[in-house]
């Protein structure tokens, strides 16, 4: 038996499972099929009179004409626009009338007190969102002579319901507290709504789905629509029905920010979850090589944005990208300082995973002009502590990050490896560089594959580590390769002293494998086409020396040459 303490209609608690009705296991009133009573006088026990006027001037309803997403888009923008100046109050002695238009995008009605009187509750609906309510009756009092937003537009026609109010009251909260909460007009056998032409066809469907539990339209445009008329009359099953529906629809890049961009009062937000999701993850995926869609991705408004950077599977060269990414569409979309500081400090920097960037380029942050700073010196102080932890202690503040919005901690998968780094200047300039690979990025270099490490730098030089799958140098097996490389490119000779070594069962510690020297000029590279002496399947089988709890432990020491 349920809990009678429990409050059904509480949005939070909302009673509509989502399931679907055919999947639901329960018999409750909200999984039920009442559709032999709709507009059934002999199961009704008031009548809604729907009445339906002319819609805003050069104005369209958000899916009358539409063909695309994009259409829908313009058309439900339009509309906030024009909705914003009409204004619409009168006096209207003998009905108290809330003029019903669908609320636009921006907008949403949240009824935040549920205690309150829903006269209050009606009267501090936003102008232009709120609902005709018009109760005939003999009772007179001071309300009566009120008006709500009286809408004095001429009456194109009137539709006649007959209507259930537990029904209606079992599938909405709003509907509930409208019929329960004591008012003179809850006693009342009618109920007068008042719509634009355009919003008849979302409301007929709301109306039938609270009956039936299910929709007829299909067409991603109407379902938006209806998915609007269930957000504004608090129906949480079918703002639920709605977001399956259109997931289950082809998704487009128009699409998914136009879900992203929807209203964001806490019950919507909580019954169209799955849909954003799915919106940001196609985001995601559809733009996670930001090199080759980099001007369509600095295209892109805040929301979308946000969904590719939240991303771990960004493919990009190193953190340090991304941050310079992010500063170059912060100052197209926001060009003015104040405003761009304000973005970046709330929204676009939590991003940015500073614990991965380089130490050359966190020093160039605290001195970014873009950036607060106190902001600045705190991701990263932040930053540094995290480069300072141990290996473990990273692994454990990346796992409690799992799940969150925000990973800072969490590596993406960086064409160019992370690397530690620690330099010595006395009584030689020396660096020591730690490199670590998944078996999982091993298991992919296959047969010819490459990985790079981030660059490092030595006496003022950038250099780079690359492991390898190659084939040995009498081309008789595959093999692991590593090799060390200078970036800069010209004249510039550089004599280096270089040991390569790796971590081995079962002491786990390192072991050095080749020790030499060379003199760079820029581009070249120099290494050990098999670092271990081993074929490849000896070096990836399950009982390889050189993997310890699933990471290849590499460490390179340069030092300048005298």
């Amino acid at each position: 038996m349920k809990d009678s303490n429990v409050d059904l209609f509480d949005p939070r608690t909302i009673m509509d499972s989502d399931l679907s009705p055919s999947g639901a296991a329960g018999g409750s009133v909200s999984d039920s099929d009442f559709a032999f009573a709709f507009n059934d006088s002999n199961f009704s026990d008031r009548l809604l009179r729907i009445e339906i006027i002319a819609d805003l001037p050069e104005s369209k309803g958000d899916g009358e004409g539409c063909n695309s997403i994009a259409d829908w888009a313009r058309n439900r923008k339009r509309r906030r626009e024009e909705i914003k100046k009409e204004n619409a109050v009168d006096v209207h002695h003998e009905e108290q009338i809330l003029n019903c238009n669908m609320p636009d995008i921006e907008d949403g009605v949240a009824y935040e007190n549920q205690d309150e009187e829903a006269v209050a509750m009606l009267e501090e609906s936003p102008p232009g969102v709120g609902m005709n309510l018009s109760q005939h009756g003999d009772e007179a009092g001071p309300s009566s002579d009120s008006s709500w937003g009286m809408d004095c537009s001429t009456v194109l026609r009137v539709k006649t319901l007959h209507i259930s109010s537990p029904i209606l009251a079992a599938k909405s909260p709003f509907f509930y507290k409208l019929f329960s909460n004591g008012m003179r007009e809850s006693e009342q056998r009618h109920v007068t709504l008042r719509i634009h032409a355009s919003e008849e066809a979302a409301l007929m469907d709301l109306l039938n789905f609270m009956y039936s539990n299910t929709l007829s339209t299909t067409t991603p445009t109407a379902l938006l629509d209806v998915l609007m008329a269930a957000d504004k009359f608090e129906v949480a099953s079918c703002m639920r029905y709605c977001s399956r529906m259109l997931r289950n629809l082809s998704m487009t890049c128009e699409s998914a920010l136009l879900y992203l961009d929807l209203p964001s009062s806490v019950l919507m937000a909580e019954a169209v979850q799955p849909l954003t999701d799915a919106a940001k993850q196609f985001l995601a995926g559809r733009y996670k090589d930001v090199t080759k869609f980099q001007e369509e991705v600095l295209n892109l408004p805040l929301a979308g944005i946000e969904a590719v950077l939240s991303s771990d599977d960004l493919q990009v060269a190193s953190e340090d990208a991304v941050y310079d990414f992010v500063l170059k569409w912060a100052r197209i979309h926001y060009p003015k300082l104040e405003d761009r500081r304000e973005i970046l400090g709330s929204r676009l920097g939590r991003l940015i995973r500073f614990p991965y960037m380089t130490c050359r380029k966190l020093k160039k942050v605290l001195t970014c002009n873009d950036f607060d700073t106190e902001l600045a010196s705190k991701v990263v102080l932040e930053a540094l502590f995290f480069k300072a932890e141990a290996p473990y202690r990273q692994r454990s503040l990346a796992a409690e990050e799992a799940s969150s919005s925000y990973r800072r901690f969490v590596e993406r998968a960086y064409k160019y490896r992370p690397v530690k780094v620690v330099e010595f200047e006395l009584p030689r300039q020396q660096c020591v560089v730690y490199l670590d690979l998944k078996r999982e990025e091993c298991l992919n270099l296959f047969p010819a594959g490459r990985v790079y490490s981030q660059a490092f730098h030595l006496g003022g030089q950038g250099f780079f580590l690359s492991a390898h799958c190659n084939m040995d140098q009498q081309s008789s097996f595959h093999c692991f390769g590593l090799f060390l490389g200078m970036q800069e490119k010209g004249s510039v000779t550089f004599a280096v002293d270089y040991e390569f070594a790796a971590r081995s069962k079962p002491t786990e510690e390192y072991v050095s494998k080749y020790k030499g020297n060379y003199t760079f000029t820029g581009g070249k590279a120099v290494g050990y086409r098999n670092l271990f002496g081993i074929a490849w399947t000896a070096f990836m089988a399950d009982d390889s020396h050189y993997f310890i709890n699933g990471i290849l432990h590499l460490r390179a020491e340069l030092t300048i040459r005298q």
